[in-house]
C-alpha cells in the first residue's frame, strides 16, 4: 500500500464534498488531491491526476456518476471507484457495478467505516452496503418473486451468440459457427448489449458466466 492513498471526491453538493474532505484530511494515510462537482469534471481530473480512489456520487448534472465511472475505468484502470450515494435501488446498483465500481456504499456510513472501505479498496477488496448486498444476492440466486431472469428478453439466436461471445469468439468466428453473416452477428451483439444493459461484450460475457448461463446451455 502506498504511503498516502490519493483520493478524488466527486459530488455536486459543496457541503458534502467539504465534509468528506475534512474527514479524509485528518487521516494520516489519506491525501485528497481534488474535488469535482460533475461527472465531466471528474473524468478530466482523473485523466490528469490518476488518483488511487475516486469517491463517486451518482446523481449529478451532465453525464452522471455511472457514465463517469465507465470513462474513468477506461482512462485510469488502476483507480478504484467507490460509489458513495443515497440510492440503493436497482437502476443505480447494477449499472454502477457493471461499469467498474469496486464498492457501493450509502451516505449514512460512519466516518470510520468509510476510511476502512477506502483502505480495503487499495487491497482490491469490495465493500457493499448491507441492503445493496442483499439485493445482489437475491438477484444472483434468481429469486423469481423479486428478480426477473436477466436473459428472458434474449431470443434463442441471441442466446447462441452470447454463448460464443462468452468463450471469446470474434464476430467473424461466430458467423462461421452459426452460418450467418458477420453483419448479422454485429446486430445480434448490439441487441444483446442493449437488452442486458451492459456497455460491451466483455461485460456481457461476465454476466453469462456469473449467472450460470454457460452451464445451463451445455
Amino acid at each position: 500500500m502506498p504511503e498516502h492513498i490519493t483520493i478524488l471526491v466527486v459530488d455536486d453538493h459543496a457541503l458534502v464534498r467539504q465534509g468528506v474532505r475534512a474527514f479524509l484530511e485528518i487521516q494520516p494515510d489519506f491525501q485528497t488531491v481534488g474535488e469535482a462537482d460533475s461527472g465531466e469534471e471528474a473524468v478530466d481530473m482523473v485523466a490528469d491526476l490518476h488518483p488511487d480512489v475516486v469517491l463517486m456520487d451518482l446523481s449529478m448534472p451532465g453525464i452522471g456518476g455511472i457514465e463517469a465511472t465507465r470513462r474513468i475505468k477506461l482512462i485510469s484502470p488502476l483507480s478504484h471507484v467507490i460509489v458513495l450515494t443515497s440510492h440503493h435501488n436497482d437502476e443505480y446498483i447494477f449499472p454502477a457495478l457493471r461499469v467498474g465500481a469496486l464498492s457501493y456504499i450509502l451516505k449514512d456510513i460512519k466516518p470510520g467505516e468509510l476510511a476502512d472501505v477506502i483502505r480495503k479498496a487499495m487491497r482490491g477488496e469490495t465493500v457493499l452496503n448491507s441492503r445493496v448486498a442483499s439485493r445482489l444476492v437475491r438477484d444472483w440466486r434468481g429469486d423469481q418473486d423479486n428478480t426477473p431472469n436477466l436473459f428472458a428478453e434474449l431470443s434463442e439466436r441471441e442466446l447462441e451468440v452470447l454463448r460464443h461471445v462468452a468463450v471469446g469468439r470474434s464476430n467473424s468466428e461466430i458467423g462461421q459457427q452459426l452460418t450467418i453473416s458477420e453483419k448479422t452477428v454485429k446486430v445480434h451483439v448490439s441487441n444483446i448489449l442493449s437488452k442486458l444493459q451492459v456497455m460491451d461484450r466483455t461485460q456481457a460475457a461476465v454476466l453469462a458466466w456469473q449467472q450460470g448461463l454457460m452451464q445451463r446451455m451445455e
